[in-house]
């Protein structure tokens, strides 16, 4: 209960100033919504004890709720108000929900004791990181016209911001080492029914400016995707509706890559299985011109399973996901409004690197990749620029060994 306070607290704290009626506060009035939005007695605010070795008689909880407020100072989202006294504000809000830490500043939000999540911008904390990583898993806000609460580049310099963003943490990629990149194939030229290039452009770019290379164009179909594009689906019929996004996989060196595609293995059909059992084939047969021939007896030998397809179906929702918006909800947190899967995050995770090895995410928003990676036993770092994300990210790591919040 003492640690559900704490969250309660801090959250209600960010909340004053970053909420529906948030604008510059007075100490006294963020004391009163604090206390008013716990639950807590008003004759707490008037309550005081002793502090210090001079015994100064102080006010336990203001002084809680001024230290979480220190806090957010410390980390450039808020800052005081000129000219005035104990009046403070949001220094750089995201939007009237989110609150974005300042940039070059990095704060430890929460941990366990096989990763780090960081209130910051990936560019800034993995220029200051020297590590080897194994895999980054992340998916960057997409290019959209009209932008998210937590904010998208426009097209025309998305290319070159992802390129900067992603810079640092390529210099410190294992050899071999692997990047996945989900991002949209659902932007459009202005006005017109056809696709941007935009993807490809970033492909090029990703290979020339850092030297990556394109390894697959893996397909995340998603069955439970909404129709769209609606204007040029359902109101014009140009274009189908969208059913799937790509995956972009790329490594700095292909013959070193640390994939492996029989920690992916799936199960035999019913009918493989008898097939083995029976043999194999019992006929000959030649397909495309002799390309591909069939003989009597293959199929026979036993495996332990099947290879995979490069088309991943996954539908977008699952329970920890829902289990995350929940908690988030209960704890006056904004969700993360774009989540991806736990289940397509674990399966590249285990896909393309080890137990032990060092998984990034560094646009982590509901912390997906790194619920992955700790489900997986790997080390992790993950890092977001919206307090609220990596607030309400934590809630899914309680259960995680080493546990502890640090805002």
């Amino acid at each position: 209960m003492a640690q559900q306070l704490e969250l309660d607290l801090f959250s209600e704290v960010l909340h004053a100033y970053s909420g529906p009626r948030c604008g510059a506060i007075t100490n006294a009035d963020l004391y009163q919504t604090v206390a008013s939005r716990c639950a807590i007695p008003d004759a707490a605010l008037r309550e005081r004890v002793p502090v210090g070795v001079a015994g100064q008689p102080c006010n336990p909880l203001s002084r809680k709720i001024r230290w979480y407020q220190q806090t957010l100072k410390h980390a450039g989202i808020i800052e005081r108000v000129p000219g005035e006294r104990g009046v403070w504000q949001l220094t750089n809000p995201a939007s009237k929900e989110l609150s974005q830490i300042q940039t070059g500043v990095a704060v430890l939000g929460f941990s366990t004791d096989l990763g780090i999540a960081i209130l910051g911008s990936a560019e800034n904390v993995f220029s200051r990181i020297d590590a080897p990583i194994v895999l980054c898993v992340t998916s960057p806000p997409y290019p959209l016209a009209k932008s998210r609460w937590y904010g998208n580049v426009p097209e025309s310099v998305y290319v070159d911001w992802l390129c900067k963003t992603l810079e640092p943490l390529v210099k410190n990629l294992a050899n071999g080492g692997s990047i996945c990149l989900n991002i949209s194939n659902d932007i459009f030229e202005k006005g017109l029914p056809s696709r941007s290039l935009y993807r490809y452009r970033l492909v090029l770019a990703l290979h020339e400016r850092l030297g990556l290379h394109l390894m697959d164009d893996l397909v995340w179909h998603n069955p439970s995707k909404p129709p769209g594009p609606v204007q040029w689906a359902s109101n014009n019929r140009y274009q189908l509706n969208a059913g799937y996004e790509p995956v972009l996989w790329m490594t700095n060196n292909p013959q070193a890559v640390r994939s492996n595609n029989q920690r992916v293995l799936q199960e035999h059909t019913e009918a493989h299985l008898k097939l083995i059992q029976s043999g194999g084939e019992k006929r000959e047969a030649s397909y495309c011109d002799g390309a591909y021939i069939l003989k009597k007896g293959s199929y026979s030998k036993p495996t332990t399973g099947k290879i995979p397809k490069n088309v991943l179906s996954i539908g977008h929702t699952c329970a920890d996901q829902r289990r995350y918006k929940r908690a988030a909800q209960a704890a006056g947190l904004p969700s993360h409004g774009a989540p991806m899967p736990l289940k397509l995050a674990e399966f590249l995770v285990n896909f393309l690197s080890e137990p032990g090895d060092l998984v990034v995410d560094g646009f982590a928003g509901s912390f997906t990749t790194a619920k992955a990676a700790e489900n997986l036993g790997r080390r992790w770092i993950a890092t977001d620029i919206i307090a609220e994300y990596v607030m309400g990210g934590a809630s899914r790591f309680e259960q995680a060994q080493g546990f502890a919040r640090h805002i």
